[in-house]
């Protein structure tokens, strides 16, 4: 299970990333005008979020994970769905709706506090933050991935717009099982607005997020807001 102390330092480092990384990148995406809408909620922070670009003006990175489904703070075990999987890395992740597969690379802060972040090459594959618990555990498992690449083309991450209530994902794992996910929502949030500890914090089980970015901006050549899928593990 996602330990007290674990879950304590990922908020933490989420935290100090947060401060330290700006937004994504200043390339467009291959469709400008499908995430130009507002965002859909806000929150009450105004921590900005954790996740930049691997090199300024290339390409759009995700930069945060959503606030959970639910709001009454920490809790012990799940009271319905599966069990929480033990802890074992993820190795890919397959969403058939989308018609996607992706490798996972792992992910997590630098010495300095900043955070590594998925490559924007063409191809390029999705990314487990390796600070965020492993998909199946108890708690949010962050997967993050570029909505755009260098060329202008799509990301590996392009087509979450396209997800809708269940929709399943599916994360192989280390240990030989596979994780099954389903979607119970998606949101768009500012950067501007975002609230760590509401994004970051436990949930009554094991569920999963899926973020790009979101948002651009045809003035600043910027993405405003992150575009974040909420899943729940069903089996």
């Amino acid at each position: 299970m996602f330990s007290r102390d674990r879950r304590n330092s990922f908020l933490a480092a989420a935290a100090v990333a947060a401060l330290l990384l700006a937004g994504c990148a200043q390339e467009p995406p291959a469709e400008p005008g499908a995430g130009a809408a507002g965002p859909a909620s806000s929150s009450s922070s105004s921590v900005p979020s954790p996740w930049a670009t691997p090199s300024a003006g290339t390409t759009s990175a995700p930069a945060s994970a959503p606030t959970p489904r639910t709001t009454s703070g920490p809790t012990g075990e799940p009271t319905s769905g599966p069990r929480p999987m033990t802890g074992s890395e993820p190795l890919s992740v397959d969403i058939p709706a989308l018609g996607l597969g992706s490798e996972l690379l792992h992910l997590g802060l630098w010495g300095d506090g900043t955070l590594d972040v998925p490559p924007g090459d063409p191809g390029s594959p999705a990314s487990w933050y390796d600070q965020s618990p492993t998909p199946g555990e108890q708690g949010p498992a962050i997967l993050l991935g570029h909505v755009n690449a260098t060329d202008g083309g799509p990301g590996v991450f392009a087509g979450l717009r396209d997800l809708v209530p269940g929709d399943t994902v599916e994360v192989a794992r280390a240990d030989g099982s596979t994780a099954v996910f389903a979607v119970d929502r998606a949101e768009q949030y500012s950067k501007d607005t975002f609230d760590t500890r509401a994004v970051y914090g436990n949930t009554e089980g094991p569920e999963l997020r899926l973020i790009t970015c979101d948002g651009y901006n045809v003035f600043t050549g910027e993405f405003d807001d992150n575009y974040v899928v909420f899943a729940t593990l069903v089996g």
